[in-house]
């Protein structure tokens, strides 16, 4: 939980104006945890845990980064103020704050525990889990206390082996973790690691827009037995994976961690591991037994193990030894410190001749006769090793001189530094295999002693005493620096600065680091006084008293809380919150606590071993399946964007003993079958197509059939086809691609491919209705067509799928009360709730509810989004307004640098960008609302050229100087600036201060990629929907659908911060190389916890994948006659007596839906009665400024009525529309004016106003375009349903509307759609794609005729005089 507390609280530490309220803080929070949840999907628990007090052990690491971020923080705003930047008047959020006992975790504690009440009362995956909360108050690290957990549940009685776990966290140990655990399906999931970035570059916040990546252990384990799989040639049946794996942990440990330091010049970045490796490979064979037994540190093995290591110690050296002889001879001295060589080499020959005498003598004596025995050239091979091994000793004693700070260095120093060591080793043993051992223990030094010291050990006895966990305050005393004192009660606050205090000596405002070796900042050694626990208690205790009741509050341990869902309890959950977030009126959440010690084990516990059967967990991938080899080799593997510099483990997968692939053979296996590809990390793919690039056998299915043919009575139909040129050389750049991406991606080597398989991966199940109110699962296939490579595939493997939940009948699937939502017409998208369905269940229907919201009109907005939208124009055209070249429009938006100094004499490195940074070309980014790129050049909005204006006319010597110098990267300040009494550094921070505190610097930037909505837009949609009457994700709902701005949406699933069932409109479409990844953005009807600012004025946006929506608009555009699933409507007489009554609609036997009832939200609608042979319209008439209104006609299912769709379109006459606008009294008077060979009528409506028809060719086209926009201007006609509808009434029997084509996105009547190329459509091309396409796909040839839903089949109505119901219904 911190990892993610930090990452919403202050993701970009290099930004001192940075300024977030502990609202956001929280909300975005609660966001993260949601969009976790549905990565992760737990099926059983979800264990929040937030830090503890940690061990004294792990307070020493926290007390020296808190030091660092503190002092870190003050030189930044130090720079900034220097620099002449203003920065904000509000406090920063002091990340030290993070601290178990401050006010801020309390508060979090407590929005915490409601978060979890919300979820688990209202969402319905929460209620399927135990939520844990291990918050703050309780004691221990984060993920520690989630491994507790885990090592609790492996000891129970019932525990599954194959239980499988994902932890979420940042930090590496969280591997060592994770192994410890033996347990087999265990990963780990993180943020993606950007590498190379710059210091001040923003981190991506979103969660959404956040890569995610998961470590599989299992796979990891696999690869930990090849590292060392040559000891099997060694020792034979006594080789042990789990054994191993023990031991690698132990080996990591010796790098350093967050307990102990890292031995001497024994670093990761300096092939640290691979001598670790290779060294205890070396070593296992002799030792008879292994390093670590469980948690449980063998000193005999290990002292052989460090006994061998230490030759490191000695290679090292004689790589300086050269360097210190050359040193010696320039400063004429033996020893680089010989007075405190000598005098630690008294000391210790003293020491020894007092012990023993004797031992002394004898070893004299050895020596003696040894050197006698060499003689000649052996005397100065003798002293030349004598001078090495003093040299060497001399080495060791200054690094624990300097690094140390003690006076002598003596054996028994050297044997208490040992100790030390392996105390620490033993200590990490049993915190991650056992838990805390002591709470009290830590490591004195702020250095490990060397390889060579560490020697014995064997007879080592270590203990360790449990004793208590700190208190929170006495940690925040322990391990904050003065600069944080604020987060302190305030009667404790006076020990860190008071000069008085009898602990000011552990609060230093100044410190030093030591990168001991290091290459990071971060990694240095902060050389601060550890704290005394007695003098620190000691401190504390006169002012324990004079805390007030909130702060003796905070000032505890709590124990672990578990909330599961009960229907039973019904009670109201009082928020603190309430104007951010709600009471919960009905709270149905039972919680548990759990003791502090429920879950501590046995030292003596040792982890079940399992038995990985053949059966295959999705998701949990494994190097079984493929025969390959394997070996180590430097290939630059890509990890985090960065080839890897050192060696790889490679895996190359054998030929096949079937000998060579043959295209036909192959498609006869797989051809329209599922298999598994992309191994080891298998996914489900259906094959569509086999290509060797010579022929190419494909499925020759009808477009949407997705089938799967998996039995030999129902073999795939085929088609066996040539490739052309172009497509052989599209085969070849697959095969291509795939070789690459495996051999740098995954380090394996796939070697030839001569066969190329084409597959839809594996979207998800959906339920199929069958006979007898049975339901089946069937799978769903991705749209998108991905090659992989034949010999990368598996076949005829059993898998098992986690997320799978089986239901057999409709009664289990559509339980009483379920809400479901339409894909069919009519109410497509609507949402609805299942009723009691008894008498019809056996019929395969199912009795629902649905409620039928009003739509708020978007189509005008649509059609005169060219009066809101940013006008952008290409930079030539800001510089001629504004007097300069186009050349400085396009550097001034980008960036900028400006040095120290001057051109000829540069002072340091140090450059500020005063650039306004409108523009990324690299990473193509744009800034909505002020840049926009384009295929071929830049766009620039009008603000840019204020923007400009306002900066030429307060640096006009910036633009001097760039515009004579055009080819410079970096420009100076005493350039731009040359006269004395001017001074470069101030013009350039207020420059920079100007910049920051302009609007734009807080906009965020988007890909150039992304189809969005201006801001403008955004607030008349808000304004739309608060109008009407004052009020792998997954499967896709509709495959079908396609989506554009502006679109309609509804939210079907429960696992986002939306409701479920929020309607909203979308406006932006983020593109993506997969279909899965796709994202659409969408402005929702109303506000709701958790809601994001997307370019909206209230928290209502969100971020949502197509699994997760139903698209309306896309209901209302498709074809009314296609077979889908359709509600149906006995049609019932119309009457006085029942006109109001609720109706009862009985169902087609096509449907498994019977929908019973319509409830109209927030306003009474229509209740409509069709069969799928019958159709019946109900017009409500009402009167607006005493004219009568045709307000809506809606068709519901034409199937099989209507004309054929090859009768040949037909001008609707104009009598037709006289006879309407005369008979509803739209108009007083209509006048035609001929004006040279075109004519213009104009119409004076029943309320005054003249309107003005457009120009045409013939009289009658001018009356009836005149008598439509006459109607549109009093409402009759706005949208394009009503528009066709209206002209039903009107049109004679027989009589097509529209082409059998179909038309396009709702143009007004009479004003023929663009053509695709026209600019107006190109502005904000690409709007939607072909049916079967996703935004980023790539785009297929565009057809000649546009893809969109024919509406050639309709029944004509006749209006009735009186009340303008259609004469059939009744009146």
């Amino acid at each position: 939980m911190n990892g993610i507390i930090h990452q919403c609280s202050h993701p970009n530490d290099e930004d001192v104006h940075f300024r977030i309220s502990e609202e956001k803080i929280f909300a975005d929070i609660f966001h993260y945890l949601e969009v976790l949840f549905r990565i992760i999907k737990p099926r059983k628990v979800f264990f929040m845990a937030v830090d503890g007090v940690a061990p004294r052990a792990k307070m020493n690491q926290q007390r020296g980064r808190r030091f660092r971020s503190a002092k870190e923080a003050e030189d930044k705003i130090k720079k900034a103020l220097d620099k002449g930047e203003v920065l904000p008047t509000e406090a920063r959020f002091d990340s030290n704050c993070i601290t178990p006992g401050t006010d801020f975790m309390a508060r979090l504690q407590e929005q915490l525990k409601y978060f979890v009440h919300t979820k688990v009362s209202a969402d319905r995956l929460w209620q399927n889990v135990n939520v844990y909360l291990s918050g703050h108050e309780t004691p221990g690290e984060g993920e520690h206390k989630i491994m507790e957990f885990i090592r609790s549940e492996n000891t129970q009685p019932g525990h599954d082996p194959n239980t499988r776990h994902c932890l979420y966290g940042l930090d590496a140990d969280l591997i060592m973790l994770g192994l410890t655990s033996h347990e087999p399906n265990f990963s780990l999931l993180r943020e993606e690691v950007r590498f190379g970035g710059k210091k001040n570059q923003k981190r991506i916040t979103a969660p959404e827009e956040t890569t995610f990546h998961l470590l599989h252990l299992s796979l990891m384990r696999e690869y930990i037995d090849y590292e060392f799989s040559e000891l099997r040639n060694h020792i034979g049946s006594h080789y042990d994976l789990e054994r191993i794996i023990d031991d690698w942990i132990l080996m990591g440990f010796l790098v350093g961690n967050d307990f102990i330091p890292h031995l001497p010049h024994l670093h990761i970045s300096h092939d640290a591991l691979p001598l670790l490796y290779k060294t205890y490979i070396r070593s296992l064979p002799t030792m008879g037994g292994y390093l670590n037994e469980n948690g449980h540190l063998n000193l005999r093995n290990f002292e052989k193990y460090m006994e061998k290591l230490a030759e490191f110690d000695r290679e090292h050296f004689s790589e300086i030894f050269v360097d210190l002889k050359w040193f010696e001879s320039k400063v004429g001295n033996k020893y680089l410190n010989e007075a405190a060589g000598l005098a630690a080499e008294k000391e210790a020959a003293s020491k020894a001749a007092n012990k023993n005498k004797v031992c002394c003598y004898d070893l004299t004596s050895s020596e003696r006769v040894i050197g006698e025995g060499k003689g000649g050239v052996g005397d100065d091979e003798e002293e030349e090793e004598d001078m090495f091994e003093t040299e060497f000793r001399q080495y060791k004693r200054t690094y624990y001189m300097t690094k140390m700070g003690v006076d002598v260095v003596s054996d028994d120093f050297l044997a208490k530094q040992a100790k030390c060591y392996v105390e620490g080793i033993q200590w990490i043993l049993h915190y991650y295999y056992h838990g805390v051992q002591s709470w009290s223990w830590y490591y004195p030094y702020h250095y490990a002693p060397f390889l060579s010291d560490i020697k014995n050990i064997s007879g080592l006895k270590l203990t360790f005493d449990l004793e208590k966990p700190f208190m929170p305050f006495q940690q925040l005393l322990a391990v904050l620096p003065a600069a944080s004192m604020e987060l302190l009660p305030e009667s404790y606050r006076h020990l860190m600065s008071s000069e008085l205090s009898p602990i000011i000596e552990y609060y230093p405002l100044d410190f030093q680091t030591d990168l001991n070796g290091k290459q990071q900042e971060w990694e240095a050694v902060v050389l601060i006084p550890f704290i005394d626990e007695r003098c620190l208690l000691a401190a504390m205790d006169p002012f324990n008293d004079k805390m007030t009741k909130e702060e003796k509050g905070r000032n505890r341990h709590t124990e672990c809380a578990v909330y599961s869902y009960d229907s039973q309890k019904d009670f109201t959950y009082t928020s603190n919150l309430p104007q951010l977030f709600p009471d919960i009126v009905h709270c149905h959440v039972r919680k548990t606590d759990i003791p502090m010690d429920a879950w501590h084990v046995a030292l003596d516990h040792v982890s079940r071993r399992f038995d990985r059967s053949a059966l295959y967990f999705c998701g949990f991938p494994t190097l079984q399946h493929i025969k390959h080899k394997f070996f180590k080799k430097k290939s630059g593997v890509v990890v985090f964007q960065q080839s890897s510099r050192g060696e790889n483990m490679m895996l190359d997968i054998l030929p096949s003993q079937e000998g060579e692939p043959v295209c036909d053979h192959v498609a006869q296996q797989v051809l329209g079958k599922p298999v598994f590809v992309n191994w080891p990390h298998l996914e489900e793919a259906r094959i569509i197509a086999v290509s060797d690039g010579n022929v190419k056998f494909c499925l020759d299915e009808p477009p949407g059939v997705q089938r799967v043919y998996d039995r030999p009575s129902t073999p795939p139909p085929t088609k066996v086809t040539c490739p052309s040129d172009k497509e052989q050389k599209d085969w070849v750049k697959d095969v291509q691609g795939l070789t690459e991406y495996f051999v740098k991606r995954k380090g394996i080597m796939v070697n030839d491919t001569s066969v190329v398989l084409y597959g839809q991966l594996l979207s998800g199940r959906k339920y199929i209705p069958k006979a007898n109110g049975v339901v089946e699962l069937e799978k769903q296939w991705s749209k998108q067509v991905l090659p992989f490579a034949y010999q990368t595939i598996v076949k005829d493997i059993k898998a098992f799928y986690s997320s799978v939940t089986c239901f057999k009948s409709l009664d289990e699937l559509f339980p009483l009360a379920t809400t479901v939502f339409m894909v069919g017409n009519p109410y497509y998208g609507a949402v609805g709730e299942v009723q009691d369905s008894s008498d019809v269940i056996k019929d395969g229907r199912v009795r629902v509810v649905f409620n039928v919201p009003h739509e708020p009109q978007l189509e005008l907005l649509i059609q005169n989004q060219h009066k809101y939208c940013v006008k952008y124009s290409p930079g030539y055209i800001l510089a001629s307004r504004l007097g300069i070249t186009s050349y400085l429009v396009s550097r001034f938006s980008g960036s900028i640098f400006i040095g120290r100094g001057s051109k000829k004499n540069p002072c340091g490195e140090q450059k500020a960008n005063v650039g306004l940074n409108l523009k990324f070309n690299k990473k193509n980014e744009e800034v909505p609302g002020y840049t926009k790129r384009t295929e071929k050049e830049w766009l620039y909005s009008s603000a840019v050229e204020e923007l400009l204006a306002e900066y030429l006319d307060r640096f006009s010597e910036v633009f001097n100087l760039v515009s004579r110098n055009s080819h410079d990267d970096v420009f100076y300040e005493d350039d731009v600036w040359p006269a004395e009494d001017q001074n470069g550094a101030e013009k350039v921070g207020e420059i920079t201060s100007w910049l920051k505190g302009h609007p734009v610097s807080s906009i965020g930037r988007t890909s150039c990629d992304l189809q969005v909505l201006d801001s403008a837009i955004v607030e008349r949609i808000e304004d739309a929907v608060e109008r009407p009457l004052e009020q792998q994700q997954g499967v896709v709902p509709d495959p079908d659908s396609e989506y554009r701005l502006f679109d309609r949406v509804i939210n079907t699933r429960e696992s986002f911060s939306v409701p479920l069932g929020l309607r909203g409109t979308v406006i932006g479409i983020k593109g993506a190389e997969r279909e899965a990844e796709v994202l659409y953005e969408v402005v929702f009807d109303e506000e709701f916890a958790g809601g994001l600012n997307i370019r909206c004025t209230s928290p209502r946006g969100y971020r949502l994948p197509p699994c997760a929506l139903i698209n309306l608009s896309h209901g209302a555009r498709v074809d009314h006659s296609s077979h889908k699933l359709t509600a149906i409507v006995k049609p019932q007489p119309a009457t006085a007596a029942n006109f109001n009554s609720p109706r009862q609609l009985n169902h087609s036997p096509r449907s498994p839906f019977t929908s019973t009832q319509v409830r109209a939200e927030p306003r009474p609608t229509r209740t409509h009665f069709v069969s799928h042979r019958a159709i019946s319209f109900l017009l409500l008439p009402f009167r607006s400024k005493g004219t009568l209104m045709l307000k809506e006609m809606l068709k519901i299912d034409g199937a099989g009525t209507g004309s054929p769709s090859s009768h040949e379109p037909q001008r609707v006459r104009v009598h037709y529309l006289y006879t309407v606008c005369v008979r509803i009294h739209a108009y007083d008077s209509l006048t035609l004016s001929p004006q040279g060979h075109t004519f213009v009528c104009q119409v004076k409506l029943s309320n005054g106003l003249m309107v003005h028809g457009p120009q045409c060719q013939s009289e009658s086209d001018a009356k009836e375009k005149a008598a439509f926009f006459a109607l549109q201007r009093l409402g009759y006609i706005y949208n394009s349903s009503l528009h066709l509808n209206l002209l039903r009434v009107l049109c004679p029997p027989g009589a097509l509307l529209l082409p059998p084509q179909g038309y396009g996105p709702a143009p007004l009547w009479g004003m023929p759609l663009p053509p695709p190329h026209h600019p107006l459509l190109q502005q904000n091309q690409p709007f939607f794609g072909p049916t079967g396409t996703f935004p980023g796909a790539a785009r297929p040839q565009p057809a000649t005729v546009p893809p969109i839903g024919s509406h050639n089949q309709f029944i004509p109505l006749q209006v009735c005089d009186v009340c303008r119901i259609p004469s059939h219904v009744g009146c």
